[in-house]
Parts: C-alpha cells; sequence; structure tokens
C-alpha cells in the first residue's frame, strides 16, 4: 500500500475533507492510516489503541462514507459507548465531521428521561451513538428500528468488559441484522475484550497501535507553567533573544491560525528568517519551507503537525510546543525533530492550567515524569483576559468530565442545586 500522507489520499467526499480541514486535521495519524483504508474496503476490524490517538476519527470517517446522506428515518449505523459522557463526545465529534453533509447523529444515554431521545429518533436519525443499556431499554419500547442498521461500532471495549456490559451486547447483536460490518475499539486487548470481539467480529483485521515506549534519549524535554497566551509570546521572544543557543528552531502551535500568529509576531520582532507552513500553505511552499531550514537559510519554522512526522532534519537545537498537542503521540514525533543523529536537542512545552491534563497524559504514553522549570524573572507574566480565563476553566471542567462523568462542573452548580 503506497503510504499516506494527507486525507485525500483516503478517496473521502468533498464534504468530509471539508470538515477534516475546518478541524484542522492535517495528518493522518497511525490508527488512522492503518484503520480507514481497510474499514471503507467493508473489512472488520479489532482497533487497539489508546485515548490521544485519533482513533473517534478512525472509524468515524469510514462510517460517514457509507451513510452518505440523510436517508428515511431509520438509523443506519450504531455506536456503542459505556458512558453517557463519551456517548455526547463521539455523537459532538461525528457532527463536526459531517458537519457539512445533511446526516442525522444522535446520542442517545441513561441518566435523562427518555421522552426527549424517543422523540427524536421518530423525526429521523441516520447514525445513532448510544449506551448499551439506553439503546436496549428503547429497542424493547419499541422505539428503536434496528431493520436498517449496517454498521455497528463497539468503542472503549475493554471498558464495556470492565461495567459488565457483556449480556446487553449480546442481546443487542441479537436483535440487529446479522449482515452489517462490524468494528471493534479497545485501549487494551485483554482475555474478556478476546471473547468479546470472538463472538462480535466475522474475520477481522487486528490493527494495534503501540504507543512510543520513550521519547528519544538525546533530547532534553523542559516543562514551564505560564498563565496565558500573552505570557507565551512574551516567553517565546525571551528565549529566541539568545541567537547563539537558539540557533534552528523549531515552533510547533496546534492550530493553523495560532501558527499564523506565532509567525507575524515573529517577523515584526525581527527574530531573523522564518517560515511558516500548514495545510492551507500550498505543498510547493511547505517544501520550499522545510528545505530552506534544513539548509540553514531559516532560523525558526513555524508549523503544525503537518511536518511533525517524517521529516529529517539534523541539528535542529530547540523544539518549543507553544501548545500542547491533544494527539498525544504527535508530542513524541514533535520532539523527534530535534536530538536527531546523535546530536544533542532540547524540548521546550509551554503549559497553561487547561493544558496540564494534556501533559500528564503524555508523561503516560511516554512512561516518564517531564522536568519542570520556572519561568526566568526576566518574563513579563501578564493577566489572564477575562474570556480566556473562562474558556480554561471551561475546557477543565470538560475534562474533568471526561475522566468522571459524574463530574458537574463549576458552570453547572446552579443546575447542581437545583438536583439536589
Amino acid at each position: 500500500m503506497a503510504a499516506i500522507s494527507s486525507f485525500q489520499d483516503f478517496k473521502l467526499n468533498k464534504q468530509l475533507l471539508n470538515a477534516i480541514a475546518d478541524a484542522g486535521f492535517e495528518v493522518p495519524t497511525e490508527i488512522q492510516q492503518k484503520c480507514i483504508p481497510v474499514l471503507m474496503g467493508g473489512q472488520e476490524v479489532i482497533g487497539i489503541a489508546q485515548t490521544g490517538t485519533g482513533k473517534t476519527a478512525a472509524y468515524v470517517l469510514p462510517v460517514l462514507m457509507k451513510v452518505k446522506y440523510a436517508q428515511g428515518v431509520e438509523p443506519r449505523a450504531v455506536i456503542l459507548a459505556p458512558t453517557k459522557e463519551l456517548t455526547i463526545q463521539i455523537a459532538e465529534h461525528t457532527k463536526q465531521l459531517a458537519h457539512h453533509t445533511d446526516l442525522r447523529i444522535l446520542p442517545i444515554y441513561g441518566g435523562v428521561g427518555p421522552k426527549t431521545q424517543i422523540e427524536a429518533i421518530q423525526r429521523g436519525v441516520d447514525i445513532l451513538v448510544a449506551t448499551p443499556g439506553r439503546f436496549l431499554e428503547l429497542y424493547l419500547k419499541s422505539e428503536i428500528p434496528t431493520k436498517q442498521i449496517k454498521t455497528l461500532v463497539l468503542d472503549e471495549a475493554d471498558r464495556m468488559m470492565d461495567m459488565g456490559f457483556m449480556p446487553q451486547l449480546r442481546r443487542i447483536f441479537e436483535v440487529i441484522p446479522r449482515k452489517r460490518q462490524n468494528m471493534l475499539f479497545s485501549a487494551t486487548f485483554n482475555d474478556r475484550v478476546e471473547r468479546l470481539s470472538a463472538e462480535f467480529l466475522e474475520f477481522p483485521l487486528r490493527i494495534e497501535i503501540t504507543p512510543p515506549a520513550t521519547a528519544a534519549k538525546q533530547v532534553q524535554q523542559e516543562v514551564y507553567y505560564v498563565p496565558n497566551l500573552r505570557t507565551k509570546i512574551n516567553f517565546l521572544e525571551y528565549l529566541l533573544q539568545d541567537t547563539e543557543s537558539f540557533n534552528r528552531v523549531m515552533i510547533f502551535t496546534r492550530s493553523k491560525e495560532s501558527a499564523d500568529n506565532v509567525f507575524k509576531f515573529l517577523e515584526r520582532k525581527n527574530m531573523g528568517p522564518v517560515r511558516v507552513i500548514h495545510s492551507n500553505k500550498g505543498q510547493n511552499s511547505r517544501i520550499n519551507a522545510v528545505q530552506e531550514f534544513k539548509e540553514g537559510k531559516l532560523r525558526i519554522l513555524v508549523s503544525t503537525d503537518v511536518t511533525s512526522r517524517g521529516i529529517d532534519v539534523v541539528q535542529v537545537s530547540h523544539v518549543i510546543n507553544f501548545d500542547v498537542p491533544v494527539v498525544y503521540e504527535d508530542y513524541v514525533h514533535r520532539i523527534g525533530r530535534t536530538g536527531r543523529a546523535f546530536s544533542e536537542g532540547t524540548a521546550i512545552t509551554f503549559v497553561t492550567k487547561a493544558e496540564l491534563y494534556h501533559i500528564e497524559k503524555i508523561e503516560k504514553l511516554i512512561r516518564e515524569k517531564i522536568p519542570v522549570k520556572k519561568l526566568p524573572q526576566e518574563v513579563e507574566v501578564t493577566k489572564t483576559p477575562f474570556e480566556e480565563a473562562q474558556e480554561m476553566a471551561r475546557e477543565i471542567d470538560r475534562q474533568k468530565r471526561r475522566e468522571d462523568p459524574a463530574f458537574k462542573g463549576a458552570f453547572h452548580e446552579k443546575k447542581f442545586k437545583e438536583e439536589k
């Protein structure tokens, strides 16, 4: 199979490619590269991958390609997940990728009255994202028609087994058509998941993404806690004033907008030859920028994760993670740009309170703690604007709910009091 370097290589339709571009996804992750072509070919798959590897899009994109457009009122694909919180997350992610289509995506879960969910099903739904318990409950009330279901996905299968969902899953397998494509995704592949897959899948292809064991040993990693975006900019300016040490620097950001803003700031401050690359830049422009950087004509290259994989640039003195990546394996790819060919390098990561969650997940992935350093006294620490502080607080709430679906969050205190 030819190497896959962009989402265009998957032969996805224009609506999905536009949604992928809108979401800022640039380079398919390993699980996406391996799963999407196989699933689009109709094969059944067991995908073993950790959170943060892009596994949701790895099955959602093939499902969206299969379902294509709104049709009738009965669901044609079902995604089962163990918790209400995960069900909502998957549905949101699916809606984001289906943004340019007319597909109807509905999450259904327990803990709330079924009336609104039943009404939404009756109006028509194409993709149902459900907890096993609520799916069965509504099916037994004759509220979920199952005859048109052609695709069934089980996500976080190991958690489903831990939570004792096997009896419900067996019942669900009985009530949906036998002629369907099955997909199973799990962070681990233990005996119980193996038993489930034996009952659930026919001749599946097992695709396992093993997390990188360690980050490159010759890379010195450092984390700095910064309160806000303005302080990140101040710290970046402070670091880059040391032209002797920071002689060839790659700066990674999470979004194209952030990359452009950092680039404009560095140009304005005359920090030396600098270029920016991301998916909105033409391929020739990106190739030329990387070539100039390799040849030492550029001091600084600002990039999204479009170049974190597979580019061989020796003697990069520093990698600066201006934003913490939310696809955790990208951290390893990013810092792998320095410390190559036996030369030493330094990877510096700026971390706000809202990004701490992701750093902890990255440390779990690479199985090591990243040393935390103090911000130099010369760096101006600015006050966090109200809107930025609010957004960070919301993001922290979302992270806490991801770990504990029962968490109500600081922004739901009134609702919480009413429920008590």
